[in-house]
């Protein structure tokens, strides 16, 4: 068991801040402050803070004198040294006994099997009922035998008492002769389980001789051992690899994001400098397209004003032409009333002279409308 040990006896009183310059403390120079952060590795000091803080740095100097890597004293570092060494011999015997108990209760498993399965010699079953009957008593004599921690003041289980229990063991003719023939059995069992492992390890041994089985069995134990320690090496660089992996994942990830922001700042940039050839290059669209719909809708205009005009221009033709025609008309009745009198007054002299000139004008005046009327329905046309 651990002691109760008082650290503070075991380290010197170190003074106050103020006499550490009076204690004879080591100096805090470059090698000594290496020492100091070899000595102290779970403290996460650097060589500028112990720079910095020379006092500290003694005082750490001064500590590293009497306490270790992991800040325990040198008594405290040998009783936990003896107490590790103390559980590990119990832990040792504890494997010995446990590894001994499920041993013998595979050979009674097999005894078993085997008895069920076909005929077993008397003396086997003797023994195997011996020993099963022996680990049953052992097994509750050790429930029953109270521990060091346990009060002495509680009552049994089931009322019972260990004595009372190790009058159930066999006779003790048959536990001599158990015990006289288990070491056989045991080396047996032992061998047949050694056997089964050496032919998991190397299939290739199973169908070899007994006696070179043995011969290996005796390296057997070194190569699991180099298989162990080998499987372990390898345990260790996966988690290194596992540990380098996430490190570089992180890295990775952080340039990666920075590489996606350098990415977005140079969008944005030539995004900002196109927009302007952008912008100017619908303007000329939206102006261009503009200028078209302003000459259609002019063209538009202008047809429906030269329709709109040559309606108007039809209209007064054809009443220019209305007015002709009836003009004409009324020189032809007034030709023919002339062309009449002439016919009547054709037997007067100077009278028939007056009504022919009369004639001859009104004639001029229709061939004149005639020709008016006619160019006027060929411009018309």
């Amino acid at each position: 068991m651990m002691s109760t040990y008082d650290d503070s006896a075991s380290v010197p009183s170190l003074g106050k801040a103020d006499d550490l310059h009076q204690q004879g403390f080591p100096s805090c120079n470059q090698p000594a402050i290496k020492t100091i952060l070899a000595s102290f590795p779970l403290c996460q000091l650097t060589e500028e803070d112990l720079t910095q803080h020379p006092l500290f740095c003694k005082l750490l100097a001064t500590l590293s004198q009497h306490v270790d890597r992991t800040g325990l004293t040198v008594t405290l570092k040998r009783e936990l040294e003896k107490a590790e060494r103390d559980l590990q011999t119990q832990r040792l015997s504890w494997l010995c006994s446990e590894s001994m108990y499920r041993l013998l209760q595979e050979m009674i498993q097999e005894h078993c099997v085997r008895k069920h399965h076909s005929t077993v010699a008397p003396e086997d079953d003797t023994f195997y009922e011996t020993v099963e009957q022996c680990l049953v008593v052992a097994q509750c004599v050790r429930q029953l035998n109270p521990s060091a921690t346990a009060s002495q003041d509680q009552p049994p289980v089931l009322g019972l008492s260990a004595q009372q229990v190790l009058e159930l063991m066999p006779q003790e003719q048959d536990v001599w002769k158990m015990k006289q023939r288990l070491p056989r059995e045991l080396e047996k069992h032992l061998k047949k389980k050694c056997f089964s492992v050496l032919s998991y390890y190397q299939p290739e041994w199973e169908d070899e001789s007994e006696g070179l089985k043995n011969m290996k069995l005796s390296h057997l134990s070194g190569l699991l051992e180099r298989e162990r320690k080998r499987a372990e090496s390898l345990k260790e660089k996966s988690r290194e690899s596992a540990s380098l992996l996430q490190r570089q994942t992180h890295c990775y990830l952080s340039e990666l994001l920075g590489c996606i922001q350098i990415l977005q700042s140079l969008i944005l940039d030539h995004r900002l400098k196109a927009q302007k050839e952008l912008d100017r290059k619908k303007i000329d669209y939206f102006e261009a397209k503009c200028e078209i719909i302003m000459q259609k809708i002019r063209a538009e205009m202008l047809e429906i004003q030269l329709d709109t005009y040559t309606a108007d221009t039809i209209s007064a033709h054809k009443k220019i032409r209305e007015k002709l025609e009836t003009e004409l008309n009324a020189s032809q009745l007034e030709k023919q009333s002339v062309e009449c009198k002439l016919s009547s007054f054709e037997i007067f002299g100077k009278e028939f002279e007056a009504l022919a000139e009369e004639y001859s004008r009104l004639r001029q005046e229709i061939d004149t409308k005639s020709w008016a009327l006619k160019e006027f329905s060929q411009h018309t046309d």
